[in-house]
């Protein structure tokens, strides 16, 4: 039978109970021997000393009251007969009996004398007793106290004994263990356990060796497949056309290809196997790509040309558990080629139409005139038609040519101090003719102390009257739009314009700043191109404020622009 952990440890606990008990013993033994001989000195000896006591009181005036003397001796005397403990106390109690029972017929000093006397010896007797008690019990005390402290240091060595050697028992193998699993960990399948034992921890280690062993074969008839599908994987990587890194839930990189190595200008040692601080550190596309969270597309020099790239990153997960990250970069540069050349063709033709359309425009106007010769009323309404037609590709012309100006980045600004309120009023009055022919009115409720913006007034002007415009379009007939202006926190000013229209469902917010965007079933209150908020946006961006909005579906919608104020 194998001596195993479990017994080691009972027999080591049953023999410190042991040990215990013996212990427990010993005191309550002696605590109880202490305890009669103690409830023996007050029972035979204290009681008598008490008697004595009190019968040599009483003498003290036995020519007072001679019945009641009589009286307490007697009491005291009877007790003291019935506690006679010690040798030569019962001669003693006898003698004063006898004098006692002389004193009841004839009371004298000489036998209170002689009473006294026999008192005197009682209660020698008892105090030699009680000294004599009291060594036995010092004795016993002593000797109590001496195996007591033999039993708690013997206690003492073997429970020392114990904490040291028992987890050493432990500890070792378990070390041994510890050791042997970050050599597996650590890929040494070669490590093997060796434990000079014949309890658990022999079989524990057996059983590892085991392990061990499967686990070298298996590792052993498997790194040829894995080595080629390692290969494999790398190649499948390599000949992505897109950039590609990775990176483990660890935020170490686990692979980058060539195309990612060559914009990098790294090596593979360099960076696979890194940590993503690390890398970051040292290289500043890396860094750029770890701490910028955007899909906009950015530049890079590769061969010294210019090549534009947008970032795509994707979370790696497998049931819910997200495994890692994979950063690809797509090379956009022929779509960004293609969109400069399609931005340059439109802000051609456009700049190529606006003349011609604008003179057409004059001579439309021209017809109208009498001097120029009388139309019927079919004519003025062809012309009027036409000149609508006209004025609204005049506009879509502008707005192109505002649109190209915004996507080149070659927006051209005068940036001034400007009164708000001189903004707010040209754009009402530019705009008060189109609310009249909706019979809509327009409020302005403007703070009297509103500062001065930095924009510029022709752009700043061209989103107010463009934002008056959708308001008024799409407000009811009979109905207000209101303008507000205020001074607001971070140096700002805020111009807000309130309609009761149709409002801006949610999932359509987000868009609504998009070119071309229109909000679906809008089409038929209005015939714009979709690009006045877009170009209303870059204006906006361009001058340093920004814009939003608030809506809900059938309750309106609020346009907010906010204009860098100047310092007063």
């Amino acid at each position: 039978m194998t001596f195993g952990i479990k017994n080691k440890i009972r027999l080591g606990t049953l023999f410190l109970f042991f040990l215990l008990i013996l212990s427990g013993w010993t005191s309550i033994h002696y605590f109880a021997l202490l305890k009669k001989e103690s409830q023996q000195i007050l029972k035979a000896n204290y009681e008598s000393l008490v008697y004595c006591h009190a019968i040599q009181e009483v003498l003290d005036g036995y020519n007072k009251n001679i019945s009641e003397i009589i009286n307490v001796i007697e009491t005291n005397l009877a007790m003291q007969e019935k506690n006679i403990t010690e040798v030569g106390e019962k001669e003693y109690t006898e003698s004063l009996r006898s004098h006692f029972e002389q004193f009841k017929y004839k009371p004298s000093a000489p036998i209170v004398q002689a009473i006294r006397k026999d008192l005197q010896n009682i209660l020698m007797v008892n105090m030699q007793a009680i000294q004599r008690k009291n060594e036995l019990a010092t004795i016993a005390a002593n000797k109590a106290t001496i195996y007591l402290y033999i039993i708690s240091a013997f206690i003492f060595l073997i429970a020392f004994t114990f904490a040291i050697r028992f987890p050493t028992i432990i500890l070792v193998p378990m070390k041994k263990m510890k050791e042997a699993v970050k050599e597996i960990a650590n890929k040494n399948y070669k490590h093997r356990i060796v434990i000079n034992a014949t309890d658990e921890f022999s079989e524990l280690g057996n059983a590892f060796n085991l392990m061990a062993e499967k686990i070298e074969s298996y590792a052993n008839s498997n790194l040829n497949k894995l080595m080629f599908e390692k290969t494999r994987a790398e190649a499948v990587i390599n000949s992505l056309k897109d950039a590609s890194i990775g990176i483990d839930k660890d935020n170490k990189i686990l692979f980058a290809n060539q195309q990612a190595l060559n914009l990098m200008g790294l090596n593979a040692k360099e960076i696979i196997g890194k940590q993503v601080s690390e890398v970051s550190t040292v290289n500043d596309l890396f860094h750029y790509l770890i701490e910028r969270n955007q899909s906009a597309p950015f530049k890079i020099v590769v061969d010294n040309k210019e090549c534009y790239f947008t970032k795509e990153t994707n979370d790696i997960t497998k049931d819910d558990e997200e495994l890692g990250t994979v950063i690809s970069l797509k090379n956009i540069t022929t779509f960004q080629e293609k969109d400069v050349a399609k931005t340059n063709f439109l802000a051609t033709i456009s700049h190529e139409l606006k003349t011609p359309l604008a003179s057409s425009d004059i001579g439309l106007k021209l017809l109208q005139y009498d001097k120029t010769g009388n139309l019927t009323e079919q004519q003025l309404e062809i012309i009027s038609d036409l000149q609508k037609d006209n004025q609204r590709l005049i506009k879509l012309v502008s707005e192109l040519l505002d649109l190209s100006q915004a996507e080149t980045g070659n927006i051209n600004l005068t940036i001034n101090s400007t009164s708000a309120k001189e903004i707010i009023e040209f754009a009402v009055n530019s705009m008060k003719q189109q609310a009249n022919d909706k019979n809509v009115s327009i409020e302005m409720k403007l703070d009297e102390n509103i500062k001065p913006i930095n924009a510029d007034k022709e752009k700043a002007s061209w989103v107010l009257i463009n934002l008056l415009s959708n308001a008024i379009r799409y407000s009811p007939s009979n109905d207000k739009i209101i303008i507000v202006a205020k001074n607001s926190i971070d140096n700002k000013v805020e111009i807000s314009i309130k309609d009761n229209g149709l409002g801006i469902p949610k999932e359509y917010q987000e868009k609504i700043f998009q070119r071309f965007f229109r909000v679906p079933g809008t089409t038929s209150l209005s015939k714009g191109t979709g690009l006045g908020l877009s170009i209303s946006k870059e204006f906006m961006t361009a001058m340093g404020g920004g814009i939003n909005l608030k809506s809900d579906t059938g309750a309106g919608t609020e346009f907010i622009l906010q204009f860098q104020s100047v310092a007063v």
